[in-house]
Parts: structure tokens; sequence; C-alpha cells
């Protein structure tokens, strides 16, 4: 509010103004018999008046005073509050730009992640093709060097095709049982060093470039269609590793390991198929 609007016009009682108060108040008296006592009381009711003025006019001087404070007061106030929205809309925009800024950090951790995924499917696949290639050589070399792995437990060793034993097969197993026999990898056959209760043993050997749980159980389950159709099979599985559940599976199923042409369970192996046989 301006200060002037709270002005008022400031009456100043003078010496002369008192004088010819005084002058109008005599002939006052004299006109109207007033007496002096009356004249006295209108004395001290002009003091008061005019202490009473002094009194408005100190009292509209910290008025004043008191507006031009709250005037500063809102000014200040006012340059706060400017300072205050400048405040805010740099905040608005830095979160705006930090917004746009994460956005295009999750688009970008979106791409890296289908790419890290398309990576890993290219490696996953690369890894299969090498582990087949693997296999397909380590079949070939127990093929092609069954004598080195057996050797010292059996004589007169022989690679067996399946394909020579269908007839006979196709007697004794359904085709679904048939269909899993002719995926085994790799199928010999011999006659026993030591004098054992049986005269020729059948391997039935499955070849993985790391034998895991599921070679040993699908060893087993083809060597035990073999002896469903009548050959003395025993389950093995050949590979460079194994991993601790297929090593252990071994061990305690009793099938034939060869792990990096290393043989391992054989004689704990033939005496089950024997006493189950």
């Amino acid at each position: 509010m301006p200060t002037s609007a709270l002005r008022r016009p400031s009456f100043q009682i003078t010496a002369a103004i008192r004088s010819e108060i005084e002058k109008i108040v005599d002939a006052r008296i004299r006109e109207a018999h007033v007496t002096r006592e009356d004249f006295s009381e209108l004395k001290k009711v002009v003091g008061e008046l005019a202490v009473a003025q002094k009194e408005l006019a100190e009292a509209q001087k910290r008025t004043e005073q008191r507006v031009n404070e709250l005037a500063e007061a809102q000014k200040r106030t006012e340059q706060r509050v400017d300072r205050l929205e400048i405040v805010v809309q740099e905040l608005a925009e830095a979160q705006k730009r930090t917004e746009e800024r994460v956005q295009q950090l999750t688009i970008a951790q979106q791409r890296m992640t289908e790419e890290i995924a398309a990576l890993a499917r290219r490696l996953s696949k690369a890894e299969d093709r090498l582990g087949r290639v693997i296999g397909q050589n380590l079949e070939r070399e127990y093929r092609e060097k069954a004598y080195s792995y057996l050797g010292r437990v059996l004589r007169d060793i022989q690679v067996v095709s399946l394909q020579d034993l269908e007839a006979d097969l196709e007697r004794h197993l359904s085709e679904a049982e048939l269909e899993d026999l002719i995926l085994l990898d790799v199928l010999l056959r011999g006659k026993p060093r030591q004098p054992i209760a049986v005269p020729e043993i059948w391997l039935a050997l499955e070849v993985s470039a790391v034998v895991d749980r599921v070679d040993v159980e699908r060893a087993q389950r083809r060597a035990a269609l073999l002896r469903k159709a009548g050959y003395l099979a025993v389950p093995a599985v050949a590979g460079e590793e194994t991993t601790l559940g297929g090593a252990e599976a071994a061990r305690t199923e009793r099938v034939v390991l060869f792990e990096d042409g290393k043989r391992q369970y054989w004689e704990e192996a033939v005496a089950r198929i024997i006493a189950d046989a």
C-alpha cells in the first residue's frame, strides 16, 4: 500500500493562533459573561488537544515507518519468489534432461541386452557345433582305436554296425525301442581276457565331448535294450571331460567310464551285468 494513502492532514497550533484564540475567547467571555473558571477549563481542553495532536503525529510517523518497512519486506519477498521461480524452472529443465538421458540409457541398455543375447545364442551354437565335431572325432577314434582302449580287457575286438543286427533286433524290440537303440554311438564286441562266466561281451558306448549324467543314462538304457534282445551288453561312456554328476552316476550305477582315454569301473560294470544275467 502506498505510504501517501495513510497520511492525514497535520494541524500545528502556533503561538499566534493560540493568542488569537484567547482574544476571541475573552471577547466571547465578556459577551456571554463566561467565568474565569470556564476559560481555564477551555484552556485545559485546548492543551489536551495539542498533546493528543502531537501523539497523533508521532503515531502517524511510526505508522509510515512501519508501512515503509513492510514495503521493503514485500519487495524482498517478491525478489526471493522471483529467484525461487528461476530455481524451480532450472530444476524442471534439469529433470527433463535427466529423464531424456535415462530414456537414452534405457534404450542403449536394451540394445546391449539384445546384442548380448544374440552373442550368447551364437556362442551356444558354436559350442554345440564344436561339441558335435569333438564327439564325432571321438567316435571315430574309439572305432578305429578300440584295441587301444580295451585291448587289456578284451581280445578279438570288433566294431559292430547295428544294421547288421537289424533283423534280430526287430524280433525282440518295439519300433520305438529300435529307433532309440540305432542312435547308439559305438557298439563293440570282444572276448574277455580273464576267465569269466560269459564267452563274449558287448559294449554299448555313448561318446560326448563332456560326459554328463544324461550320457550315462542314455548308455544304460541302450545297453538294456541290447540285453533284452539277447546280447550281453555293458553300458559305457567316453569323453574328454566328465561333469561331477556324470562321474558320480557312472560310479554309483557301475557304468564303464573312459575319460580322456583312461578306463574306470570296468570290473564293476561287467560283474553287475553277469550277476543280472
